[in-house]
């Protein structure tokens, strides 16, 4: 009874403090500063990770809110062993568990849909992980990469993701790294974050030129 008064009042403070954007708890995948571009872009080197990932269609907002749904049902049990990969670490708990990390990563696929992956904590590997119950998630190993990153509070819809992303590249002209591909979106809070509180980033991989 005292475990379960505990595991509550833990639950609601995590609560207030994802509101406030305090983010306790949550591991994030390691990277190692490369340098920075003006007083805004980091350049960051990740090593390879493992990340949950599922292919959605429609717009981008909602591709991100069904996504997350479906990758949520795959952390909180639904998978071939029923393992709990849980989003907070409760004081008591029997079954196994597993932290998500952050940040939620959004991008485009070749079609036009919305890739959104969870990045699964760096203790778990491929072999232990359980299979998800859903067709349409899937596991894949994400190899070590560099990237820029410029990071954002505020709006976060597809408009200032955006032009967040054109901020990104236009940094990037005549630098020393050149841009792979499109950039992403990464989401270090849920969406009842205050909006001055939230962490957001745009990313993009890129390659040291010379």
């Amino acid at each position: 009874m005292l475990a379960k008064i505990i595991d509550t009042a833990k639950q609601v403070a995590e609560g207030v403090g994802a509101l406030v954007g305090i983010r306790a708890g949550t591991e994030e995948p390691m990277y190692v500063p490369e340098g920075t571009l003006g007083s805004a872009v980091e350049i960051r080197r990740y090593g390879p990770r493992i990340a949950a990932q599922t292919s959605v269609t429609g717009s981008e907002e909602s591709a991100r809110s069904d996504g997350f749904r479906r990758l949520a049902n795959y952390i909180f049990g639904g998978n071939h062993r029923q393992t709990k990969i849980a989003m907070t670490a409760p004081v008591a708990q029997q079954n196994e568990k597993i932290a998500m990390t952050a940040p939620v990563a959004q991008s485009r696929g070749a079609g036009g849909e919305s890739v959104i992956r969870f990045y699964m904590p760096s203790k778990w590997s491929m072999d232990l992980l359980p299979e998800p119950d859903d067709e349409r998630v899937e596991l894949v190993e994400v190899p070590g990469e560099t990237y820029a990153v410029l990071r954002f509070t505020g709006d976060r819809s597809p408009q200032a993701v955006a032009q967040k992303g054109r901020d990104l590249l236009d940094a990037l002209r005549d630098s020393a790294f050149q841009p792979q591909g499109d950039p992403v979106a990464w989401f270090y809070d849920p969406p009842w974050t205050l909006p001055f509180r939230r962490r957001n980033e745009v990313a993009v991989l890129v390659e040291a030129s010379g």
